[in-house]
């Protein structure tokens, strides 16, 4: 429940401390004092849109603090524990925003700053403001079936038709994203599968083409590899006038021997010897060369055909000769794609009927739900407009089906599969028709207020706040009406403001709002009355500025019933 509410340059309040009862309080005033002030301030702690103009001139912000008490609230416990936003005294939860002149917002839950959506998160555990303009939403269809689901208590059942419509529309879009790119993906996997036919059949292996290239240019160059390697070899070992190796061996010889008469060219003896070892070696390599080179013009002409194709691809599909085997790979995979998207539209079309006979398994049992509860609904609201004034009001929910069966159009949405309607009848032998073709704006305020204090009592909120919600009612209709928030109070803290003295008697708690002005500025200050002030503010809505006696005397009157 409300516990406090704390309010620092808000509108035309300067500085305001309220205390709160369980119960029922009723907030009563003269007309322009700011009877709503106090439900706008706890309407922002709740994270309701700020705008500029709601800081007091001359302040350069507003502070707004609503302190609530837990103890016996197990949701919000739970979401304050799930987002780490408990206090010391967890049975308390302090809902805290500051408006900056210009319009800029902070919100704090227990101390910590928070983003806005999680005030409306926890705000809907707390409180439930029901404003004097609701009675306008009801005619809507939108409002009506998510009344009627209220009451029925379906968060289970609505969560599981909403999951398997949005999984239908998910699917269903899917498959016409597929669908309407088929032609061009046909067309795609043509042109794909001649290029992947085409290196198939060229078959390139990784890292072949590097060893393609060197084939190619040795064989191109097999003639001038032979003269070269011959012609090395006869300088090197073969010339037998003259040639390296010999010359070499005779100088390294001759060293080694006058080596030992003096040990200084011992290095280059050593040296010598070791060049010799090498060109020996290299002599033979190059000998084992040439024997392995030999003019071969067939298998020239086949690995000149296959470097020139590997040439002709890469320029073909503009890139390196190296990367043709990477590319043949990815040419593949996206073939190998295309092809899944045809599998997978037969595939969605499959999971697309399955998803809808889940759906509407789903909503079968919802509607059957909702015609059950709008049975028990219609009887208590007509039972209740018959008490509030309407001696013969009827109220009564059609629900009819929005399954367009033969139409080849799926009607499939997150609220089921009904069409919910409210309709009314006030005069007798007057047919049942739409709420807005027969019923009067008092009327409907009425029915609208009847429908509240039996979602309220169905659906228990700790606190219920009442926002002149009873506009357009008087005489015994307001007495009825004043008794029925005071029932509801029983079970839940109700928080009412009123005009009507029959409702304003009811509470267990009247709280006064005044204005007072110097001339330059103007403020709403909020106090608690007592017994003898309850009298007289009483007689003051009964009979206006001038009390009598006899208006006081009914006040009185009014307070002891």
């Amino acid at each position: 429940m409300l516990l406090q509410l704390n309010i620092q340059n808000f509108a035309i309040v300067r500085s305001l401390d309220i205390d709160w009862q369980a119960g029922m309080t009723t907030i009563t005033g003269e007309t322009g004092a700011g009877k709503s002030i106090a439900i706008g301030a706890l309407g922002l702690c709740l994270g309701d849109r700020a705008t500029t103009n709601i800081v007091r001139p001359n302040c350069k912000k507003a502070d707004l603090a609503a302190t609530f008490d837990i103890k016996k609230n197990k949701m919000a416990k739970a979401w304050l524990k799930l987002h780490e936003l408990v206090s010391e005294h967890d049975s308390e939860c302090i809902l805290r925003r500051v408006i900056s002149a210009e319009g800029r917002s902070r919100s704090y839950i227990n101390g910590s700053q928070v983003p806005l959506v999680q005030l409306k998160e926890i705000g809907q555990l707390l409180i439930n403001i029901h404003g004097q303009h609701d009675h306008q939403l009801i005619v809507k269809a939108s409002q009506q079936c998510r009344l009627l689901d209220n009451y029925a208590n379906h968060p289970t059942l609505l969560s599981e038709v909403k999951h398997y419509s949005q999984q239908w529309h998910k699917l269903n879009k899917e498959l016409e994203t597929l669908q309407q790119s088929k032609q061009q993906r046909e067309a795609e996997q043509q042109l794909i599968q001649y290029q992947v036919t085409e290196l198939d059949e060229f078959s390139l292996q990784p890292d072949e083409f590097t060893t393609l290239e060197q084939d190619y240019k040795r064989h191109s160059n097999a003639q001038d590899l032979l003269d070269t390697t011959l012609s090395s070899l006869q300088l090197l070992s073969e010339n037998d006038n003259f040639n390296i190796l010999d010359a070499l061996r005779e100088c390294s010889e001759n060293i080694n021997s006058i080596a030992r008469v003096d040990k200084q060219l011992n290095d280059v003896a050593t040296i010598l010897s070791n060049t010799l070892i090498q060109l020996d070696e290299a002599n033979n390599d190059l000998t084992h060369y040439y024997q392995q080179l030999e003019l071969d013009p067939q298998s020239y002409a086949i690995i000149e055909e296959r470097y020139s194709t590997a040439l002709q691809l890469a320029k073909k599909h503009q890139l390196s000769p190296e990367n043709l085997v990477t590319f043949h790979s990815e040419l593949k995979q996206q073939l190998a794609s295309i092809s899944g998207d045809e599998t997978r539209i037969n595939t969605i079309i499959e999971e697309l009927e399955q998803t809808k006979q889940h759906y509407y398994d789903s909503a079968e049992v919802l509607s059957s739900s909702r015609i059950k509860s709008a049975k028990s609904l219609s009887k208590r609201i007509s039972k209740s407009m018959q008490e509030l004034n309407m001696p013969h009001g009827q109220f009564y929910i059609a629900i009819e089906s929005n399954k367009q069966a033969g139409s080849g159009k799926e009607v499939i949405n997150s609220n089921g599969a009904d069409i919910i309607s409210f309709k009314v009848s006030i005069n007798p032998g007057q047919v049942l028709e739409a709420m807005h073709k027969v019923a009067s704006g008092g009327e409907l305020s009425r029915i609208s207020l009847a429908m509240q204090v039996i979602l309220a009592d169905k659906v228990i909120t700790p606190t219920l706040i009442f926002d002149e919600v009873d506009v357009g009612i008087s005489g015994p209709t307001a007495a009825m009406v004043g008794k029925k928030l005071q029932q509801l109070s029983k079970n839940t803290q109700v928080i009412c403001v009123t005009h009507l003295p029959q409702v304003a008697c009811k509470g267990h708690q009247q709280l006064f709002v005044s204005k007072i002005t110097d001339g330059e500025l103007t403020e709403t200050r909020v106090s608690e009355l007592s017994k003898e002030n309850r009298v007289k503010e009483i007689a003051r809505l009964l009979a206006g500025d001038k009390i009598s006696q006899h208006s006081l005397a009914n006040a009185q009157e009014l307070l002891a019933g």
